[in-house]
């Protein structure tokens, strides 16, 4: 299975678990960095929340750069002393990308609490990626309209499992659908091809 997937003029990459690479019109932007030792450096970081296999300072030092623009919610401000905080509705345009943060919370679970986490709308060079962040299939989810290709936890515990990431992305309806949140820590290819099975859109596993 590939590493990575191209969408009109962006390659999105994923870098295991819930971490991602999107490069587009000469930007880099990462999403999540985790257990990453360098790499191209970025122009823009979105961390979804503060648990530590999202929010992973060593990762996030080794690829910044200077002017890199750190995006996170207030929870990781103890974390990330040079990060511009968003709440969900919040957008930030910047470098012809445009930013939506998102709610990303547990329902009958303690694990993310609403407020604490984001997930992230971005638009760039005309398509639009939703990662949804530590999540489970929540209301918000339906007013996510003309959604490019949407990254969804399916490995279940602490996110969705397979099942509910299904039932999202049938709600979302994204022209692509790839699963994230397993392989390392929590769920596992099986999870990600049955995830694959229930979908009525388009699926690409990445490896």
């Amino acid at each position: 299975m590939p590493r990575n997937i191209t969408i009109g003029d962006v390659d999105i990459e994923w870098l295991g678990h819930a971490s991602f690479r999107f490069k587009a019109d000469n930007k880099i932007i990462y999403v999540d960095p985790f257990k990453i030792s360098g790499g191209e450096k970025a122009d823009i970081i979105l961390i979804t929340h503060d648990h530590y296999d999202h929010c992973d300072p060593g990762s996030i030092n080794s690829v910044k750069k200077q002017d890199t623009l750190i995006i996170a919610p207030e929870s990781c401000s103890s974390k990330i002393p040079d990060m511009r905080a968003v709440k969900p509705g919040d957008v930030v345009s910047v470098k012809d990308v445009e930013i939506k943060a998102v709610h990303a919370y547990n329902i009958g679970k303690p694990y993310h609490p609403k407020g604490n986490g984001v997930g992230f709308v971005v638009k760039i060079v005309g398509k639009t990626i939703y990662h949804a962040g530590d999540t489970d299939k929540i209301p918000e989810m339906d007013n996510l309209k003309n959604i490019d290709v949407a990254l969804l936890p399916a490995g279940g515990t602490y996110t969705m499992n397979a099942e509910e990431a299904a039932e999202a992305a049938n709600t979302i309806e994204p022209a692509v659908a790839i699963p994230m949140h397993w392989g390392k820590i929590v769920g596992s290819e099986q999870d990600a091809a049955k995830f694959k099975d229930l979908c009525k859109v388009q699926v690409r596993v990445l490896d």
